[in-house]
Protein backbone atom coordinates (compact mmCIF):
# COMPACT_ATOMS: atom_id res chain seq x y z
CA UNK A 1 0.00 0.00 0.00
CA UNK A 2 2.76 2.39 1.03
CA UNK A 3 4.78 1.46 -2.05
CA UNK A 4 1.81 2.10 -4.34
CA UNK A 5 1.10 5.43 -2.64
CA UNK A 6 4.75 6.41 -3.09
CA UNK A 7 4.63 5.50 -6.78
CA UNK A 8 1.38 7.43 -7.26
CA UNK A 9 2.78 10.41 -5.40
CA UNK A 10 5.95 10.40 -7.50
CA UNK A 11 3.94 10.07 -10.74
CA UNK A 12 1.59 12.87 -9.68
CA UNK A 13 4.53 15.12 -8.84
CA UNK A 14 6.10 14.37 -12.20
CA UNK A 15 2.86 15.20 -14.03
CA UNK A 16 2.57 18.47 -12.12
CA UNK A 17 6.16 19.42 -12.97
CA UNK A 18 5.58 18.63 -16.65
CA UNK A 19 2.35 20.63 -16.64
CA UNK A 20 4.02 23.61 -14.98
CA UNK A 21 6.91 23.47 -17.45
CA UNK A 22 4.49 23.29 -20.37
CA UNK A 23 2.46 26.25 -19.10
CA UNK A 24 5.62 28.28 -18.46
CA UNK A 25 6.92 27.51 -21.95
CA UNK A 26 3.62 28.44 -23.56
CA UNK A 27 3.47 31.64 -21.53
CA UNK A 28 7.02 32.50 -22.49
CA UNK A 29 6.26 31.88 -26.17
CA UNK A 30 3.16 34.08 -26.02
CA UNK A 31 5.06 36.87 -24.25
CA UNK A 32 7.84 36.63 -26.81
CA UNK A 33 5.39 36.85 -29.68
CA UNK A 34 3.82 39.92 -28.07
CA UNK A 35 7.22 41.47 -27.60
CA UNK A 36 7.13 41.32 -23.79
CA UNK A 37 9.45 38.38 -23.21
CA UNK A 38 13.20 37.96 -23.18
CA UNK A 39 15.07 37.23 -26.40
CA UNK A 40 17.30 34.48 -24.99
CA UNK A 41 15.49 31.72 -26.88
CA UNK A 42 15.94 33.42 -30.26
CA UNK A 43 19.51 34.37 -29.35
CA UNK A 44 20.38 30.78 -28.47
CA UNK A 45 18.87 29.45 -31.70
CA UNK A 46 20.64 31.99 -33.90
CA UNK A 47 23.89 31.51 -32.03
CA UNK A 48 23.75 27.77 -32.73
CA UNK A 49 23.14 28.48 -36.41
CA UNK A 50 26.51 30.18 -36.80
CA UNK A 51 28.76 27.16 -36.05
CA UNK A 52 26.37 24.97 -38.07
CA UNK A 53 26.74 27.27 -41.09
CA UNK A 54 30.50 27.48 -40.56
CA UNK A 55 30.78 23.68 -40.49
CA UNK A 56 28.70 23.46 -43.67
CA UNK A 57 30.98 25.99 -45.34
CA UNK A 58 34.13 24.11 -44.35
CA UNK A 59 32.63 20.83 -45.56
CA UNK A 60 31.28 22.10 -48.90
CA UNK A 61 31.89 25.83 -49.54
CA UNK A 62 30.30 25.64 -53.00
CA UNK A 63 26.82 24.73 -51.69
CA UNK A 64 27.16 26.52 -48.35
CA UNK A 65 28.96 29.74 -49.21
CA UNK A 66 30.64 31.90 -46.55
CA UNK A 67 28.06 34.62 -47.25
CA UNK A 68 25.38 32.35 -45.73
CA UNK A 69 26.26 33.91 -42.38
CA UNK A 70 24.02 36.82 -43.33
CA UNK A 71 20.98 34.61 -42.61
CA UNK A 72 21.29 34.59 -38.80
CA UNK A 73 22.48 38.21 -38.90
CA UNK A 74 19.36 39.39 -40.75
CA UNK A 75 17.09 37.31 -38.50
CA UNK A 76 18.88 38.72 -35.46
CA UNK A 77 18.20 42.26 -36.61
CA UNK A 78 14.48 41.46 -36.50
CA UNK A 79 14.38 39.34 -33.36
CA UNK A 80 17.10 40.45 -30.95
CA UNK A 81 17.81 43.43 -28.79
CA UNK A 82 20.93 45.49 -29.61
CA UNK A 83 23.07 43.95 -26.82
CA UNK A 84 22.28 40.39 -27.88
CA UNK A 85 22.78 41.36 -31.50
CA UNK A 86 26.33 42.54 -30.84
CA UNK A 87 27.17 39.19 -29.24
CA UNK A 88 25.76 37.43 -32.30
CA UNK A 89 27.89 39.63 -34.57
CA UNK A 90 30.98 38.73 -32.59
CA UNK A 91 30.25 35.02 -33.10
CA UNK A 92 29.70 35.60 -36.84
CA UNK A 93 33.00 37.49 -37.11
CA UNK A 94 34.75 34.64 -35.37
CA UNK A 95 33.19 32.15 -37.79
CA UNK A 96 34.40 34.22 -40.76
CA UNK A 97 37.93 34.25 -39.35
CA UNK A 98 37.92 30.46 -38.88
CA UNK A 99 36.58 29.92 -42.41
CA UNK A 100 39.19 32.19 -43.97
CA UNK A 101 42.03 30.43 -42.10
CA UNK A 102 40.86 26.88 -42.90
CA UNK A 103 39.85 27.51 -46.51
CA UNK A 104 42.95 29.53 -47.29
CA UNK A 105 43.43 32.82 -49.15
CA UNK A 106 40.71 33.77 -51.64
CA UNK A 107 43.37 34.07 -54.37
CA UNK A 108 43.82 30.28 -54.38
CA UNK A 109 40.42 29.47 -55.82
CA UNK A 110 36.64 30.07 -55.63
CA UNK A 111 34.29 29.44 -52.67
CA UNK A 112 36.51 31.17 -50.15
CA UNK A 113 36.12 34.13 -47.85
CA UNK A 114 36.66 37.14 -50.11
CA UNK A 115 36.68 40.84 -49.22
CA UNK A 116 33.27 41.07 -50.87
CA UNK A 117 31.92 38.41 -48.51
CA UNK A 118 33.17 40.38 -45.52
CA UNK A 119 31.59 43.57 -46.85
CA UNK A 120 28.22 41.90 -47.47
CA UNK A 121 28.14 40.36 -43.98
CA UNK A 122 29.23 43.65 -42.40
CA UNK A 123 26.63 45.66 -44.33
CA UNK A 124 23.83 43.29 -43.31
CA UNK A 125 25.04 43.52 -39.73
CA UNK A 126 24.95 47.32 -39.86
CA UNK A 127 21.42 47.38 -41.23
CA UNK A 128 20.30 44.84 -38.65
CA UNK A 129 21.78 46.92 -35.84
CA UNK A 130 20.03 50.07 -37.08
CA UNK A 131 16.72 48.20 -37.19
CA UNK A 132 17.25 46.80 -33.69
CA UNK A 133 18.11 50.25 -32.30
CA UNK A 134 15.03 51.74 -33.95
CA UNK A 135 12.82 49.05 -32.44
CA UNK A 136 14.41 49.61 -29.02
CA UNK A 137 13.86 53.37 -29.27
CA UNK A 138 10.24 53.07 -30.40
CA UNK A 139 9.50 50.30 -27.92
CA UNK A 140 7.46 48.28 -30.43
CA UNK A 141 8.98 44.97 -31.56
CA UNK A 142 8.58 43.93 -35.15
CA UNK A 143 6.30 41.09 -34.08
CA UNK A 144 3.75 43.62 -32.79
CA UNK A 145 4.46 46.70 -34.88
CA UNK A 146 2.45 45.66 -37.93
CA UNK A 147 -0.39 44.33 -35.78
CA UNK A 148 -0.54 47.57 -33.81
CA UNK A 149 -0.67 49.72 -36.95
CA UNK A 150 -3.38 47.49 -38.41
CA UNK A 151 -5.36 47.80 -35.18
CA UNK A 152 -4.98 51.60 -35.19
CA UNK A 153 -6.15 51.78 -38.79
CA UNK A 154 -9.23 49.69 -38.00
CA UNK A 155 -10.03 51.80 -34.94
CA UNK A 156 -9.84 54.97 -37.03
CA UNK A 157 -12.09 53.38 -39.65
CA UNK A 158 -14.67 52.32 -37.04
CA UNK A 159 -14.55 55.70 -35.30
CA UNK A 160 -15.08 57.48 -38.63
CA UNK A 161 -18.12 55.39 -39.50
CA UNK A 162 -21.29 57.45 -39.77
CA UNK A 163 -24.22 56.34 -37.58
CA UNK A 164 -27.27 54.77 -39.15
CA UNK A 165 -29.90 57.31 -40.15
CA UNK A 166 -33.69 56.96 -40.14
CA UNK A 167 -35.67 56.18 -43.25
CA UNK A 168 -35.67 59.02 -45.74
CA UNK A 169 -31.99 59.91 -45.26
CA UNK A 170 -28.84 58.74 -47.02
CA UNK A 171 -25.28 59.28 -45.87
CA UNK A 172 -21.87 58.16 -47.07
CA UNK A 173 -18.27 59.15 -46.71
CA UNK A 174 -15.09 58.50 -48.70
CA UNK A 175 -11.58 59.21 -47.52
CA UNK A 176 -8.45 58.81 -49.58
CA UNK A 177 -5.06 59.48 -47.92
CA UNK A 178 -2.16 60.99 -49.82
CA UNK A 179 0.14 58.59 -51.62
CA UNK A 180 -2.20 55.62 -51.25
CA UNK A 181 -1.32 55.19 -47.56
CA UNK A 182 -3.60 53.84 -44.86
CA UNK A 183 -3.40 56.87 -42.56
CA UNK A 184 -4.68 60.34 -43.26
CA UNK A 185 -4.64 63.84 -41.85
CA UNK A 186 -8.39 64.09 -42.58
CA UNK A 187 -10.86 62.44 -40.26
CA UNK A 188 -14.55 62.39 -39.38
CA UNK A 189 -16.28 61.91 -36.04
CA UNK A 190 -20.06 61.63 -35.85
CA UNK A 191 -22.79 60.88 -33.32
CA UNK A 192 -26.55 61.01 -32.94
CA UNK A 193 -27.54 63.14 -29.98
CA UNK A 194 -30.72 64.35 -28.25
CA UNK A 195 -32.22 60.89 -28.22
CA UNK A 196 -31.20 60.19 -31.81
CA UNK A 197 -33.08 63.17 -33.24
CA UNK A 198 -29.93 65.17 -34.07
CA UNK A 199 -26.97 64.13 -36.19
CA UNK A 200 -23.67 65.82 -35.37
CA UNK A 201 -20.77 65.39 -37.78
CA UNK A 202 -17.32 66.94 -37.60
CA UNK A 203 -14.97 66.85 -40.59
CA UNK A 204 -11.42 67.95 -39.75
CA UNK A 205 -8.33 68.55 -41.85
CA UNK A 206 -5.12 68.51 -39.80
CA UNK A 207 -2.17 70.53 -41.09
CA UNK A 208 0.23 68.38 -43.10
CA UNK A 209 -0.67 65.28 -45.05
CA UNK A 210 -0.31 61.52 -45.04
CA UNK A 211 1.89 59.98 -42.35
CA UNK A 212 3.17 63.41 -41.27
CA UNK A 213 -0.29 64.35 -40.04
CA UNK A 214 -1.51 60.86 -39.13
CA UNK A 215 -0.29 60.84 -35.52
CA UNK A 216 -1.89 64.24 -34.78
CA UNK A 217 -5.01 63.17 -36.62
CA UNK A 218 -5.26 60.05 -34.48
CA UNK A 219 -4.90 62.04 -31.26
CA UNK A 220 -7.40 64.70 -32.33
CA UNK A 221 -9.98 62.21 -33.58
CA UNK A 222 -10.08 60.56 -30.16
CA UNK A 223 -10.35 63.90 -28.37
CA UNK A 224 -12.98 65.28 -30.74
CA UNK A 225 -14.97 62.07 -30.49
CA UNK A 226 -15.07 62.51 -26.72
CA UNK A 227 -16.15 66.14 -26.97
CA UNK A 228 -18.85 65.55 -29.59
CA UNK A 229 -22.20 65.11 -27.92
CA UNK A 230 -20.79 66.01 -24.50
CA UNK A 231 -21.08 69.74 -25.20
CA UNK A 232 -23.81 71.86 -26.75
CA UNK A 233 -23.20 72.46 -30.48
CA UNK A 234 -21.98 76.04 -30.01
CA UNK A 235 -19.41 74.88 -27.46
CA UNK A 236 -17.71 72.16 -29.50
CA UNK A 237 -15.34 74.22 -31.67
CA UNK A 238 -14.22 76.52 -28.80
CA UNK A 239 -13.41 73.43 -26.73
CA UNK A 240 -11.59 71.82 -29.66
CA UNK A 241 -9.65 75.04 -30.21
CA UNK A 242 -8.59 75.13 -26.57
CA UNK A 243 -7.50 71.49 -26.68
CA UNK A 244 -5.39 72.11 -29.77
CA UNK A 245 -3.74 75.18 -28.20
CA UNK A 246 -2.75 73.16 -25.12
CA UNK A 247 -0.78 70.70 -27.28
CA UNK A 248 1.84 73.35 -28.18
CA UNK A 249 2.58 71.66 -31.51
CA UNK A 250 4.97 73.40 -33.90
CA UNK A 251 2.53 72.78 -36.73
CA UNK A 252 -0.63 72.48 -34.72
CA UNK A 253 -3.43 74.16 -36.60
CA UNK A 254 -6.40 72.43 -38.20
CA UNK A 255 -9.56 73.32 -40.08
CA UNK A 256 -12.87 71.83 -39.09
CA UNK A 257 -16.55 72.01 -40.02
CA UNK A 258 -19.28 70.95 -37.61
CA UNK A 259 -22.73 70.01 -38.90
CA UNK A 260 -25.72 69.86 -36.54
CA UNK A 261 -28.70 68.38 -38.40
CA UNK A 262 -32.23 67.87 -37.13
CA UNK A 263 -33.28 64.56 -38.69
CA UNK A 264 -36.97 65.27 -38.23
CA UNK A 265 -37.26 68.73 -39.74
CA UNK A 266 -34.13 68.80 -41.93
CA UNK A 267 -32.97 72.09 -40.42
CA UNK A 268 -29.26 72.37 -39.73
CA UNK A 269 -26.51 74.61 -38.44
CA UNK A 270 -22.96 74.71 -39.75
CA UNK A 271 -20.04 75.85 -37.61
CA UNK A 272 -16.71 76.35 -39.36
CA UNK A 273 -13.13 76.78 -38.14
CA UNK A 274 -11.36 78.08 -41.24
CA UNK A 275 -12.80 75.25 -43.30
CA UNK A 276 -14.05 75.32 -46.87
CA UNK A 277 -17.77 76.02 -47.30
CA UNK A 278 -20.27 73.22 -47.57
CA UNK A 279 -22.23 72.77 -50.80
CA UNK A 280 -25.99 72.30 -50.85
CA UNK A 281 -27.95 71.24 -53.89
CA UNK A 282 -31.49 72.65 -53.89
CA UNK A 283 -33.74 70.17 -55.66
CA UNK A 284 -36.25 72.85 -56.65
CA UNK A 285 -33.80 75.05 -58.56
CA UNK A 286 -31.14 72.45 -59.36
CA UNK A 287 -28.44 74.87 -58.21
CA UNK A 288 -25.60 74.47 -55.75
CA UNK A 289 -25.28 76.95 -52.90
CA UNK A 290 -22.17 77.55 -50.81
CA UNK A 291 -22.78 77.48 -47.06
CA UNK A 292 -19.87 79.37 -45.53
CA UNK A 293 -19.81 79.90 -41.75
CA UNK A 294 -17.39 82.28 -40.02
CA UNK A 295 -14.59 81.17 -37.75
CA UNK A 296 -10.77 81.10 -37.50
CA UNK A 297 -8.48 78.09 -37.74
CA UNK A 298 -8.28 75.78 -34.75
CA UNK A 299 -5.12 76.14 -32.68
CA UNK A 300 -4.22 79.71 -33.71
CA UNK A 301 -5.39 81.89 -30.82
CA UNK A 302 -7.46 81.59 -27.68
CA UNK A 303 -10.94 83.02 -27.30
CA UNK A 304 -11.92 82.42 -30.91
CA UNK A 305 -15.59 82.78 -31.78
CA UNK A 306 -17.45 80.66 -34.30
CA UNK A 307 -20.68 81.93 -35.84
CA UNK A 308 -22.94 79.38 -37.53
CA UNK A 309 -24.82 79.54 -40.79
CA UNK A 310 -28.27 77.96 -40.93
CA UNK A 311 -30.05 76.04 -43.63
CA UNK A 312 -32.58 73.32 -44.29
CA UNK A 313 -32.50 70.10 -46.30
CA UNK A 314 -35.75 69.47 -48.14
CA UNK A 315 -36.68 66.25 -49.96
CA UNK A 316 -34.33 65.88 -52.93
CA UNK A 317 -31.65 68.16 -51.45
CA UNK A 318 -27.99 67.15 -51.05
CA UNK A 319 -25.31 68.49 -48.70
CA UNK A 320 -21.58 67.90 -49.27
CA UNK A 321 -18.73 68.53 -46.81
CA UNK A 322 -15.18 68.09 -48.08
CA UNK A 323 -11.54 68.97 -47.42
CA UNK A 324 -9.29 71.19 -49.50
CA UNK A 325 -7.36 68.27 -50.98
CA UNK A 326 -10.42 67.44 -53.06
CA UNK A 327 -10.76 70.83 -54.75
CA UNK A 328 -7.33 72.46 -54.46
CA UNK A 329 -4.27 71.58 -56.54
CA UNK A 330 -1.09 73.23 -57.80
CA UNK A 331 -2.56 73.80 -61.26
CA UNK A 332 -5.99 75.15 -60.19
CA UNK A 333 -7.49 77.31 -57.48
CA UNK A 334 -10.22 76.35 -55.04
CA UNK A 335 -13.04 78.02 -57.00
CA UNK A 336 -12.18 76.01 -60.09
CA UNK A 337 -12.00 72.83 -58.04
CA UNK A 338 -15.43 73.49 -56.51
CA UNK A 339 -16.89 74.05 -59.96
CA UNK A 340 -15.43 70.77 -61.11
CA UNK A 341 -16.85 68.97 -58.07
CA UNK A 342 -20.35 70.36 -58.56
CA UNK A 343 -20.18 69.57 -62.27
CA UNK A 344 -19.39 65.94 -61.56
CA UNK A 345 -22.08 65.82 -58.86
CA UNK A 346 -24.69 67.17 -61.30
CA UNK A 347 -24.21 64.03 -63.39
CA UNK A 348 -25.40 61.94 -60.45
CA UNK A 349 -28.68 63.78 -59.89
CA UNK A 350 -30.70 61.64 -62.27
CA UNK A 351 -29.55 58.29 -60.84
CA UNK A 352 -29.33 59.35 -57.20
CA UNK A 353 -26.39 59.85 -54.86
CA UNK A 354 -25.95 56.38 -53.45
CA UNK A 355 -22.36 55.16 -53.78
CA UNK A 356 -21.07 58.32 -55.46
CA UNK A 357 -18.72 59.71 -52.78
CA UNK A 358 -15.79 57.56 -53.86
CA UNK A 359 -16.63 58.15 -57.51
CA UNK A 360 -16.50 61.92 -57.00
CA UNK A 361 -13.04 61.72 -55.44
CA UNK A 362 -11.83 59.56 -58.30
CA UNK A 363 -13.28 61.93 -60.90
CA UNK A 364 -12.23 65.23 -59.33
CA UNK A 365 -8.92 64.52 -57.57
CA UNK A 366 -7.72 61.00 -58.29
CA UNK A 367 -3.99 61.67 -58.49
CA UNK A 368 -3.63 64.66 -56.16
CA UNK A 369 -0.85 64.13 -53.61
CA UNK A 370 -2.96 65.28 -50.69
CA UNK A 371 -5.48 63.83 -48.27
CA UNK A 372 -9.03 63.96 -49.61
CA UNK A 373 -12.29 63.44 -47.77
CA UNK A 374 -15.90 63.84 -48.87
CA UNK A 375 -19.02 63.52 -46.74
CA UNK A 376 -22.37 63.43 -48.50
CA UNK A 377 -25.85 63.69 -46.95
CA UNK A 378 -28.97 63.48 -49.08
CA UNK A 379 -32.68 63.41 -48.52
CA UNK A 380 -34.16 61.37 -51.35
CA UNK A 381 -37.45 62.72 -52.66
Amino acid sequence: MGQRAGVNTYAARTRRRVRRARVALRRSAVDYFRGDGADWLAFAGLLLMIPAIACGTLFDPVWCAPAALVLPIVAGGLLLRPASLLALYAAAAGALIVESVVLGPYTQGPARVTPGTVLVVAACGLFGLLIAQFRARVGVPWRRGGTMLFDLRERIRVQSALPRLPKGWHREMALRPAGGQSFSGDFVVAARTHGGRTLEVVLTDVSGKGMDAASRSLLLSGAFGGLLGSLPPHGFLPAANGYLLRQNWDEGFATSIHLVLDLESGDYELFSAGHLPALQLHAGSGRWEEKDAEGPLLGVYDGAEFHPVKGSLRPGDVLMLFTDGLVEAADRDIAEGIDRLTGEADRCVAEGFEGVAWHLIEAVAKDVNDDRALLLLSRPA
